[in-house]
C-alpha cells in the first residue's frame, strides 16, 4: 500500500515521467482513411520530420493550435516522415524534449512517390507541407511551405 501511495504522489505531483507518447504507424490504406474522413470538420494535416529545421520551427504552433482547436471542429494530425525504426530513439525523446502533446502518427511506406500524389498532385516530396480539407463541405488547401502561428491561424479561420 505504501508503494502504491508513493507511486500515485510520485506522479500528481509531476515527479516522475507519465508514459511515453503513443505514436500510431500509418501505412498508405491509412493514409487513404485520413484523406477520405467524412466527418464535418477542417482537418489539418502536417507531414514533417526531426530532421527538418522549418517544421521543427513550426511544430509548436500545431502543437498550440490543436490543443486550442479541440473539440471545436479542428482535427490535427502531424505526420512524421522520421524513420519508424528510430521512434522510441529519436522522435519519442523529440516530442518529449519539446512538449508536443498533439496526434503524431509515424508513416510507414518510405516510398514518398508511391503516395505523395495521395496528399497532392502538386506536392514535390519538400517538407513542411500541410494540407487543410473538409470532405463534407468539399474544401481543400494545400501549402506547400513552413506557416507562422498567425498564418496557421489564418488559414485555419479561412478553411474552416
Amino acid at each position: 500500500m505504501k508503494y502504491l501511495t508513493a507511486v500515485i504522489l510520485t506522479i500528481i505531483l509531476g515527479l516522475a515521467p507519465l508514459s511515453a507518447q503513443e505514436i500510431e504507424k500509418i501505412g498508405i490504406p491509412d493514409l487513404e482513411r485520413i484523406l477520405a474522413s467524412p466527418e464535418n470538420q477542417l482537418h489539418v494535416v502536417n507531414f514533417w520530420a526531426t530532421w527538418c529545421p522549418p517544421c521543427v520551427t513550426e511544430l509548436p504552433h500545431f502543437d498550440k493550435l490543436a490543443t486550442e482547436y479541440r473539440g471545436k471542429g479542428v482535427k490535427f494530425i502531424l505526420v512524421s516522415l522520421d524513420f519508424p525504426s528510430q521512434i522510441d530513439s529519436k522522435l519519442i525523446p523529440f516530442l518529449e524534449k519539446n512538449k508536443i502533446t498533439a496526434d503524431v502518427r509515424v508513416m510507414t511506406n518510405l516510398d514518398y512517390n508511391s503516395w505523395i500524389d495521395k496528399v497532392d498532385a502538386g506536392w514535390q516530396g519538400n517538407i513542411p507541407v500541410t494540407l487543410f480539407f473538409n470532405n463534407a463541405k468539399k474544401t481543400r488547401y494545400f501549402h506547400p511551405s513552413e506557416v507562422t502561428e498567425k498564418e496557421l491561424r489564418e488559414l485555419i479561420t479561412r478553411h474552416k
